[in-house]
């Protein structure tokens, strides 16, 4: 695995392992190697362009999911971002303390918040999400729709494997 981290983390244009061994082994680095570094070049343009907006990128994440799928649970939203309980104990202090979003008790269980935007928080995303969703378009112009869909599949694939 050494050799793995150090070929990627080198500023070499070496897209490969170096490792000698079976043809699965040398072909599964090889796989994880381009994916991780596909993802984090994409990753990293989009992390810069947050910081434009002053906003972290599981603070985004955090906006987005309740953004899109309306108020959620601490635990909730924990779940659907693979973050922490104490991760996002933090993230949502501090959009709280941006007044992005506010804890609001369970009318049925008060033990229970929701975490939900407020009218600031909904502007910002709405100012902050095409950005987002350009940069993400104009990067990923360079593979066919159907490229798309098959880098879906096998990614799918990858991620439900038990």
């Amino acid at each position: 695995m050494y050799i793995l981290w150090t070929i990627f983390f080198k500023k070499s244009k070496i897209m490969g392992t170096k490792y000698k061994g079976k043809i699965k082994e040398v072909s599964s680095l090889n796989t994880y190697i381009k994916l991780v570094r596909a993802t984090e070049t994409l990753r990293t343009k989009l992390i810069n362009k947050l910081f434009d907006f002053k906003i972290t990128e599981n603070q985004f994440y955090c906006l987005d999911a309740i953004y899109h799928l309306g108020p959620l649970t601490q635990r909730e939203l924990g779940e659907k971002l693979s973050r922490s309980g104490g991760n996002i104990t933090l993230v949502i202090d501090n959009l709280e303390k941006k007044h992005l979003v506010k804890r609001q008790k369970d009318k049925d269980d008060r033990r229970k918040y929701f975490i939900v935007l407020t009218k600031k928080g909904e502007n910002f995303f709405k100012k902050l999400f095409p950005h987002q969703l350009n940069l993400l378009v104009d990067e990923l112009n360079s593979i066919s729709e159907k490229d798309k869909k098959e880098l879906q599949r096998l990614c799918k694939k990858i991620g439900l494997k038990n």
